[in-house]
């Protein structure tokens, strides 16, 4: 391996790593009420940090009336823009790298590349969005969407660009001459991917319309003075653009059913990545299944500890970033499946 490739797989696995930061710290601005934080973009009330004199806090709050400077809201917000634009710097350097790798006759996925640096970009954009349109839920649940793509589009991308030796390696080793992975094997882990996107969306959708302390019960919920018309409600994707969404706009009726959903795809994501586990081990790829189990009961664990703690701010942080390594070890999964088949 050139010292260009080894630099070049440091840097992929080290952008994975940093978008994991970017997630965990947009859950931290999220739950601490920071999205708007700024009220403006990409500058905070003008400044590339945040007014700091006293003059500086007046003049900020006569243009922004609506939200007045608070400075324990403007740091989350300005060090998640500050890291996301780093992450996008990586993501850049790692293009010109792969072309370099490419004019040296390697091999190198330089079309993913260039798509992960667009949709960088696009990320970007929704990240302006959720700040202009105050909050928008549905911005900001495609903005959190959009973050654990762009994790996953790292891994894959490391993953393509280095397919035998990688930090993975042990982990996606066969542990045994079972069966070759079987069409059901591919096909339940293609439909794992999709529920758990799946209940990505409506943890985004929950948090944005600020549906998780809805229900504090366990295991269900009083439903009794829910009506058929919250749940129209609960997923009406129309909500007008305008009102500050700070705090949500929807009643408690349609939050339950919001928070329901989430349950209800918890246990659906439940179900099927414990039989993609069992198939999984049939298939003699122990050690994968297990990485699931490992992180699915983590993020079960942390999930009912939202709600009997009614949220504590480290483990709901903690419950974000074990989502995205969720999806990336499902995604993991789909790649050594769908590679083993193509044997």
């Amino acid at each position: 391996m050139t010292t260009t490739q080894k630099t070049l797989k440091h840097l992929l696995l080290i952008a994975t790593l940093f978008s994991l930061l970017v997630i965990a710290l947009g859950a931290y601005t999220r739950l601490v009420h920071a999205g708007l934080g700024c009220p403006d973009w990409p500058l905070c009330y003008g400044h590339a940090w945040a007014p700091s004199t006293g003059n500086d806090i007046a003049t900020a709050n006569i243009k922004f009336p609506e939200i007045p400077v608070n400075l324990a809201k403007t740091w989350p917000e300005m060090t998640h823009r500050y890291l996301a634009t780093g992450l996008g710097a990586l993501c850049i350097a790692i293009v010109f790298l792969g072309i370099r790798v490419r004019r040296q006759s390697m091999g190198f996925p330089i079309k993913h590349s260039v798509f992960l640096l667009g949709f960088i970009i696009l990320q970007g954009l929704f990240g302006m969005w959720t700040v202009t349109l105050k909050l928008w839920p549905q911005v900001v649940t495609l903005h959190l969407l959009g973050g654990f793509t762009t994790l996953c589009l790292l891994l894959l991308l490391y993953l393509r660009s280095f397919p035998v030796v990688n930090v993975f390696s042990n982990i996606i080793k066969r542990t045994s001459d079972s069966l070759q992975p079987s069409l059901s094997l591919k096909t339940l882990a293609i439909i794992s991917l999709f529920i758990v996107v799946l209940q990505i969306a409506l943890g985004g959708w929950t948090t944005s319309n600020y549906a998780a302390l809805a229900c504090v019960d366990l295991p269900w919920c009083d439903t009794s003075a829910v009506t058929f018309k919250d749940t129209l409600i609960a997923f009406n994707i129309s909500q007008e653009i305008g009102p500050n969404y700070l705090g949500g706009q929807l009643d408690a009726g349609a939050r339950v059913v919001i928070h329901l959903s989430h349950r209800v795809g918890a246990f659906l994501v439940t179900v099927s990545l414990i039989s993609l586990i069992m198939l999984l081990i049939k298939h003699g790829l122990r050690r994968i299944a297990l990485l699931i189990g490992i992180v699915l009961t983590t993020q079960i664990l942390l999930g009912v500890s939202n709600i009997y703690f009614h949220l504590p701010l480290l483990n709901a942080v903690a419950h974000n970033v074990v989502g995205a390594l969720l999806v990336g070890s499902v995604v993991l999964t789909n790649w050594v499946v769908i590679k083993e088949r193509a044997k």
